[in-house]
């Protein structure tokens, strides 16, 4: 077994990038399994995911879990990512969430 060298949180759709660069020869049944996965539920490419969590985290005051949370989603309304957001127990402030929607619309 491998040791684990460093952790990271990394969304979707940087999931499918780096499972899209193995042979599907060598992925093992789980990750197929997660390859097909992301194949279907990620839509965003790879570097604009990586830019907008850091748009997330630097503009909109987020966690790094909480960026790759909002980007694995993608809400499209302040209410869907009001509804979102209101399992994080903590105070998300309306300008943030508009913000928030903003760079995915910008993005997306």
């Amino acid at each position: 077994m491998e040791e684990v060298k460093k952790k990271q949180l990394i969304s979707l759709a940087e999931v499918k990038e780096i499972l899209g660069k193995v042979d599907a020869e060598s992925l093992d049944q789980i990750q197929r399994w997660t390859y097909d996965y992301v194949s279907k539920f990620s839509n965003v490419d790879p570097k604009i995911a990586k830019k907008m969590k850091q748009d997330l985290i630097k503009e909109c005051g987020l966690t790094e879990e909480e960026a790759v949370e909002i980007l694995n989603i993608m809400p499209e309304s302040l209410p869907e990512l009001r509804s979102f957001t209101f399992g994080w127990k903590k105070l998300i402030l309306s300008e943030t969430l508009e913000k928030t929607l903003k760079i995915i619309k910008e993005h997306s």
